[in-house]
């Protein structure tokens, strides 16, 4: 399903970019995948939305308390009911970073970090649902959690959200995890190998018809290739780094 109408709790609802230079990346992922980057103003800190066909699909920003101090995309997880949520959180052994704060009209979000070290939004959806297009070039696809312990982050997560955990088939690492939310798949969850640098962390993926053309681009307007590519039965598909340095993967689109 391409167009998105609503989203379970604990699935991936909204992705965004905290940078030191809203308008360097603005241009560079205009550019890389054809997005409008409309800002919401000074009273919102110059955030930008990217619409891909006059609908949101992720967000460009400053760095905000709680995802880090350097540039990153984050991954948000819808929630019914944020305060629910982070209080949830905590009392499973999360660190909360931001508290939960409005943004306008559009929703309010709050920052944990899970007791493995990945930082982790929450968005509960007012005006502002979350991405309204994905699973098509230049939209969110996935988004994945690398943490260095699976079994604490399993714990954490299935108790805040209630995820059932199963196997998956067709990828490289044959511990590679999906967790789901009813039944449906939502995100990954993969465990960083022992000597792999790295801390724990979500990374998010975009949808694009060629892999390996876009690496070209990106390598071509000063960000680069840092894993892959992989090829798999859900796609081929790298990890990249902007300019600044914030991750983000790219996957063929599902056939």
């Amino acid at each position: 399903m391409s167009e998105r109408t609503s989203y379970q709790s604990g699935e991936p609802n909204w992705v965004d970019l905290g940078t030191t230079d809203i308008q360097a990346a603005t241009k560079f992922y205009s550019d890389l995948f054809g997005w409008e980057v409309r800002s919401q103003g000074e009273e919102f800190g110059n955030y930008g939305i990217a619409f891909l066909r006059d609908k949101p699909v992720a967000g460009i920003g400053p760095i905000v308390p709680g995802s880090g101090d350097a540039p990153t995309w984050s991954t948000y997880l819808a929630t019914a009911d944020l305060d629910a949520t982070m209080a949830a959180a905590a009392a499973a052994g999360g660190t909360v970073t931001m508290p939960a704060t409005a943004s306008g009209e559009f929703g309010r979000r709050g920052f944990v970090q899970d007791p493995t070290g990945a930082n982790v939004g929450f968005w509960e959806a007012k005006q502002h649902l979350g991405a309204q297009l994905v699973n098509e070039p230049a939209a969110p696809r996935w988004s994945e959690l690398a943490t260095s312990d699976a079994d604490a982050a399993d714990k954490f997560y299935g108790a805040v959200f209630g995820y059932e955990f199963e196997k998956a088939d067709g990828l490289p690492d044959p511990n590679y995890t999906m967790l789901k939310v009813g039944g449906e798949t939502v995100a990954g969850r993969y465990q960083i190998p022992a000597g792999q640098a790295g801390p724990s962390r979500w990374l998010c993926y975009f949808t694009v018809a060629d892999v390996d053309a876009t690496v070209a681009k990106v390598t071509a307007t000063g960000g680069a290739l840092v894993a892959g590519p992989v090829d798999s039965s859900y796609g081929r598909f790298v990890t990249c780094a902007d300019p600044s340095g914030a991750a983000f993967g790219i996957v063929t689109q599902a056939g």
